[in-house]
């Protein structure tokens, strides 16, 4: 006959065996990223071309870079169809 009740799955993993408690985060020992520079010829209400991804070929509006690095860019949507959308300046 079958077991009683949902049978436990047990799946092999490389690395780390130990649970992280959500208590015991080691934050000191991160560094901060470094924000990327911005190129120089790029200022916020300037226009851009996407180079890459489903929007390739668009015209789309920047707006500011983030923490992260990446570049803020909209279409506007009601125009182009371009959503607000993160994306690397490279």
């Amino acid at each position: 006959m079958g077991k009683a009740g949902q049978a436990r799955q047990v799946f092999k993993t490389f690395g780390k065996t130990s649970k992280r408690r959500s208590g015991a985060l080691k934050t000191e020992g991160k560094q901060q990223a470094a924000l990327t520079k911005l190129k120089k010829n790029i200022a916020p209400g300037s226009v851009l071309i996407l180079l890459a991804g489903r929007f390739r070929g668009r015209r789309v509006v920047f707006l500011k870079q983030l923490q992260s690095g990446l570049l803020l860019v909209t279409g506007p949507y009601a125009v182009n169809g371009v959503p607000l959308r993160r994306v690397n300046q490279r």
